[in-house]
């Protein structure tokens, strides 16, 4: 099998992946590891033997650029009483059969103004998905702390604390401050001001820049980065002001235009809860509800008690529960507008460093009958669904926040603590507010990149 993942990937584009987890560059005891996780999503254990079958099939079909999810295709396949799995591979994925080579995405720079927790994760996402993506990570623009503060950003890429060792290999060229991953240069631009850089000197045009640093959240404060040479469009990876669009992907991206120059991917908490709160206001209506988010502290909170301008958070974060305010339950209704003025939201920072909950408690217009259909409800919509990407769903005895670091989608459904009482549904969503949301921000960069490739199967 690995030989076929790794041939799909490099020579055709093609990212397969188990249930959103990718088996690009994975071991084999990863890989197994992976067929077993298939039964706690569909409830039947995924047999590698079958997995072989399909991607040995895929190969003959000369793809073009897509991401499959081989236990979704199984599944269809199987339901479909189709014998020929090579005549029925070819009529499902239609759209991409013997168009390889043929469409590969344009190249498109990519520049993230800032490197810290979202910015590294950002570019392993981006070097992760150098193969057949079309998006290049060209440059990272920070504040010189010092003369060996390349070697330290690259440290601090290629270790962390929380989401492991960098998956490659990583070089420093002090000379031309470059750091190169996996044999992709990344240029190193020391700047305090966004409106002094010219990328074009360092041979970067038309550049989508990623402002990570959540400075300037306004279209006035963004469009300081567009009076640089060689940049065209802004991505926030924060919750934006005034009349910016907040885009959650897979609820809202469809509002992006060729013509946006600024937008925002949100917040962590808006992304891990709008998709579920979509799928609950189309099938059952919500009234009003309450989000109460149980979050890991963040890099702007205090390790010890110290003066902090915000109310609580100078109190320490590693030993204290602290409450603190959260925009995301107003936020929602900038993507999901029937939201408007139906939710309330607080905030608890807890002491962990990574792995998020949001308590959703919803009054309904209609009853969602009873605990086991609401969870049948949410689980199929993980697995077959257009938010499948964005919705995950678990049912073990066992599973603990760090269980979730890594996860790929904007938020995970704890089905066994799901509690339905009439009109009221109280659901658990688990997310990781790292590692899940800087997928959901590359999603939002790859559609205004117009990098996006068909995913397979086809949502229902």
């Amino acid at each position: 099998m690995i030989p076929l993942i790794g041939k799909l990937n490099r020579e055709n584009g093609v990212v397969t992946s188990i249930h959103g987890r990718s088996l690009v560059n994975q071991s084999v005891i990863q890989i197994l590891k992976l067929h077993r996780f298939a039964r706690q999503i569909d409830a039947v254990e995924l047999d590698p033997a079958d997995s072989l079958k399909l991607l040995t099939e895929l190969d003959k079909l000369d793809l073009g650029p897509c991401s499959i999810g081989l236990a979704q295709l199984l599944r269809k396949f199987n339901e479909s009483g189709a014998s020929d799995l090579n005549a029925w591979l070819r009529e499902e994925l239609a759209e991409v059969v013997g168009k390889k080579g043929e469409t590969e995405p344009a190249n498109q720079d990519v520049v993230l103004y800032g490197f810290g927790r979202i910015g590294r994760l950002l570019a392993r996402i981006l070097l992760e998905r150098s193969s057949g993506s079309g998006l290049k990570l060209r440059a990272v623009v920070v504040r010189k702390n010092g003369d060996d503060d390349l070697y330290k950003r690259a440290s601090l890429l290629r270790r962390d604390s929380v989401h492991g060792a960098f998956n490659g290999t990583i070089r420093v060229d002090a000379e031309n401050s470059t750091i190169i991953a996996n044999g992709t240069p990344i240029k190193f631009i020391y700047s305090s001001d966004p409106t002094q850089v010219d990328y074009t000197a360092h041979g970067i045009n038309d550049a989508i820049v990623v402002d990570n640093t959540g400075r300037w959240r306004d279209r006035e404060g963004l469009s300081q980065h567009l009076q640089c040479p060689g940049a065209s469009r802004v991505l926030l990876t924060a919750p934006g002001k005034g009349d910016l669009k907040n885009i959650v992907f897979g609820v809202n991206d469809n509002i992006i235009e060729d013509s946006d120059q600024i937008i925002s991917a949100a917040s962590c908490t808006t992304n891990a809860i709008t998709p579920v709160l979509k799928v609950m206001g189309e099938e059952f209506g919500v009234t009003h509800g309450h989000v109460e988010t149980v979050h890991s502290f963040t890099n702007d909170q205090n390790l010890i008690d110290n003066y902090h301008k915000g109310d609580r958070r100078g109190r320490s974060a590693a030993l204290n529960m602290v409450i603190t305010e959260t925009g995301a339950a107003k936020a929602v209704a900038k993507a999901l507008p029937e939201m408007e003025g139906k939710l309330t939201g607080n905030a608890i920072r807890v002491p962990t460093p990574d792995v998020s909950m949001a308590i959703l408690n919803l009054q309904l217009e209609k009853a969602p009958g009873s605990k086991e259909e609401l969870n049948t409800l949410l689980r199929e919509t993980s697995l077959s669904s257009a938010l499948r990407r964005q919705i995950d769903y678990t049912d073990s005895h066992e599973v603990v926040s760090t269980d979730f670091v890594g996860s790929r989608t904007a938020g995970i459904v704890d089905g066994l603590a799901t509690i339905v009482t009439g009109n009221t549904a109280i659901l658990y969503v688990w997310y990781d507010n790292e590692f899940g949301y800087s997928c959901q921000v590359i999603r939002v960069v790859e559609k205004m990149a117009g990098a996006a490739t068909p995913t397979f199967p086809a949502a229902e």
